[in-house]
């Protein structure tokens, strides 16, 4: 079953449960789908994209909820924290932080990599393998405190 129609049976149950979070959540999933959907291709997106998708999504809100914590709006940054969570469980299982090294310590012996001079190279790679399973700023630090 493809992610829009896993949104959808989510969505039918959340309207069921009045859950006012979990549908805006999932309104917002389904709109975005819709919009990449009818933008380009036209065609059904791959689950990569599918993946990249959900992620930026979850990205977007928890970056809001950081901002509005910054401001001391808590009453703001709570619903945007509460739509992450529904929003995260279409994105595959997440690394810890521990396995996650492990691949960047294999990928800079497989590359060779010797300072800060390879971080994009080392990047783009560890990126591409753990795509979906971890987020781009958990890879980055790990990948600066292993060049540095």
């Amino acid at each position: 079953m493809g992610l829009q129609q896993k949104v959808m049976e989510q969505m039918k149950a959340a309207m069921r449960a009045k859950d006012a979070v979990a549908l805006e959540s999932f309104r917002a999933i389904k709109s975005a789908l819709l919009l990449a959907q009818t933008s380009g291709t036209g065609g059904e997106m791959t689950e990569e994209e599918e993946v990249k998708l959900v992620q930026k999504l979850v990205k977007q809100r928890k970056d809001s909820a950081a901002i509005f914590k910054e401001q001391g709006r808590e009453d703001l940054a709570e619903p945007e924290l509460a739509q992450v969570a529904v929003i995260e469980q279409f994105l595959p299982e997440q690394l810890t932080e521990e396995e996650i090294e492990k691949v960047v310590v294999q990928t800079i012996d497989a590359t060779g990599a010797s300072g800060m001079k390879d971080m994009g190279k080392v990047m783009g790679m560890v990126s591409k393998e753990l795509a979906g399973q971890a987020d781009g700023k958990t890879i980055s630090a790990i990948v600066k405190q292993k060049l540095a």
